[in-house]
């Protein structure tokens, strides 16, 4: 008898029907923040070039807060480094989740949006780097165009790809939260002008003591939120950007289930702070961070003359698009895989078009290059604007090719013949070697087993958790 021949490595192949359920749910509240992010960025625009301007800046840059605490900051910079410290807390819950217990858990499936994310960040700040090279002071800019929005690029795809395949649903919004987290490393290593070592080293108190109490499964907000509050505020006051404790405090929730446990920790949190990240926190900050008054088209036009300017427009829409697919192109490449066949190479261009939507990170990433109200920033803020407004047109153009071929493959993710809740093609494709995801023994997530996607009860009755560090 002879050796069969292994199966190659698809990309893009369908997840699992359990981690389908949580991305959907997460598309949907993303959808409508998303929708609330472009409200906000709409009147900012509308508000700081009406006759009321004055006002959108006083509120910008009115200060609150104690002195002797370092926070007396403007409601711009509690926007800024407050309101996006629950972003990325909630960007740092959804890591752990993928990478523990997700699909992500198997490198294969993981390797492809991180190997894309670091290509959508590696060539636009090329592209703007290379643009701006006579400029020494421009250079500070480079990371602007590097971050994806996912709540902007999720509600445009809401309105021109509500048929778009699972698959690259998934890769979009795994490949937008790797660029997260990209971009919070960046700005924690490269826009730390000033550090100071003694408060960086008493928020680990606070850190540590938050990360002793969510191991041991406590939950108490009263207790929680203190600490996390006092560890943002000492890693701000050491002069890291405060938005790195978000990220630390999200990484510190356990993501496996304990014993007795429907859903993990870290998924508990994202579902209670998920809403607010998405309908509170990004809107407000896109509200106070995305009004510049353009000066009419002759002042558009000079702003966007600007090699900044330039730098930006051509790295979101140009870097991100090649870095993106051109990495995921070479990844299939060199290993070797097969797209799965209900995806197409221009669909997957189609997406990398589509991260070049940059709003949230890379307004963040212009305050801190040039300093917020600097002529230079306002530039910054244009250019970000018309780069993902490009984008996302653009984008729209090339999806909505393929949009006959999207509906064919939504009818059949969600047939659901035997009316069991599940849709037959997450039972027909079931394979336990290629889809570590989903339990063995025919469960298929409807009470019979634990739920699709997560971890399973110890035996012992021991945390998994705190013998894996995880």
């Amino acid at each position: 008898m002879g050796t069969a021949t292994p199966e190659k490595f698809r990309l893009f192949r369908r997840s699992s029907w359990g981690e389908w359920k949580q991305v959907a749910d997460i598309l949907r509240q993303e959808t409508v923040g998303g929708m609330l992010l472009l409200i906000g960025a709409v009147v900012a625009l509308v508000w700081a070039n009406s006759p009321w301007s004055g006002a959108y800046e006083s509120m910008r840059e009115l200060t609150i807060g104690p002195h002797a605490l370092h926070l007396d900051l403007s409601i711009s910079e509690w926007a800024a480094d407050g309101l996006l410290a629950i972003f990325f807390f909630v960007v740092g819950l959804e890591l752990k989740r993928e990478f523990v217990a997700g699909d992500l858990r198997d490198p294969r499936r993981a390797a492809v949006p991180v190997v894309a994310a670091l290509g959508g960040v590696v060539m636009p700040a090329a592209i703007y780097t290379v643009i701006n090279l006579g400029d020494p002071s421009a250079l500070r800019g480079w990371a602007i165009p590097t971050a994806t929005d996912i709540a902007f690029a999720v509600a445009v795809l809401a309105v021109i790809g509500r048929f778009l395949p699972s698959a690259l649903r998934m890769f979009l919004l795994t490949l937008a939260v790797v660029d997260d987290l990209v971009a919070i490393l960046i700005i924690a290593v490269f826009y730390t002008d000033e550090l100071s070592v003694m408060p960086l080293l008493l928020a680990l108190v606070p850190l540590g003591l938050f990360t002793l109490l969510v191991q041991r499964r406590v939950r108490s907000w009263w207790v929680l939120i203190p600490l996390g509050v006092v560890a943002w505020a000492l890693v701000h006051a050491s002069g890291v950007h405060a938005t790195v404790a978000g990220v630390l405090l999200g990484f510190a929730v356990p993501a496996l289930r304990r014993r007795g446990e429907r859903v993990g920790l870290a998924e508990h949190f994202e579902h209670r702070w998920r809403p607010v990240s998405s309908g509170v926190a990004v809107p407000i900050f896109a509200l106070l961070a995305a009004g510049v008054a353009f000066g009419g088209l002759d002042g558009l036009g000079r702003a966007l003359a600007d090699p900044v300017a330039l730098g930006i427009v051509a790295g979101l829409f140009l870097g991100k698009a090649i870095g993106i697919f051109g990495a995921t192109y070479l990844m299939g490449k060199f290993t070797k895989a097969e797209l799965d066949g209900d995806i197409a190479w221009v669909d997957v261009f189609g997406l990398a078009v589509l991260g070049g939507i940059g709003f949230t990170v890379s307004l963040l990433v212009g305050d801190l290059s040039f300093g917020a109200g600097t002529e230079r920033d306002e530039h910054v803020k244009l250019a970000v604007l018309t780069g993902s407004v490009i984008s996302a047109l653009v984008a729209t153009v090339i999806l909505r090719l393929r949009n006959r071929v999207y509906r064919q493959v939504h009818e059949k993710e969600t047939r659901d013949a035997d009316a069991d809740g599940i849709p037959d093609v997450y039972e027909e494709d079931y394979d336990p070697d290629a889809d570590p995801g989903r339990p063995t023994g025919g469960d298929t997530g409807n009470g019979s087993g634990p739920p699709v996607g997560e971890a399973a009860d110890e035996p012992s009755g021991q945390e998994t958790e705190t013998r894996r560090g995880t």
